[in-house]
């Protein structure tokens, strides 16, 4: 059970980071991409932001010392707030 929860915790942090980075539309459309090269750029882009935001959340979560499914829990609600911060610049 503890394995579908976190599965499932992941999956909703993943698709919550799905949505675009603002940054990353920037970047794409000075860099005059299009098509495919665009989506592949943005989505890789959105990606390392997620990463990025996963590390420093982990990393927060370690400094407050929490463990198991609080740490989980931390770590989900950061990155989800973090990617959303994110694509509500756009």
């Amino acid at each position: 059970m503890k394995k579908v929860m976190i599965a499932a915790a992941l999956a909703f942090a993943s698709n919550a980071a799905l949505a675009t980075n603002a940054a990353c539309e920037t970047q794409a459309t000075e860099k005059k991409l299009a098509g495919a090269a665009r989506t592949s750029f943005i989505k890789k882009c959105d990606q390392d932001a997620m990463d990025t935001a996963k590390k420093a959340c982990d990393l927060q979560a370690t400094e407050k010392k929490l463990s198991g499914a609080a740490k989980s829990s931390f770590t989900q609600k950061c990155v989800t707030d973090a990617t959303a911060a994110a694509a509500a610049k756009k």
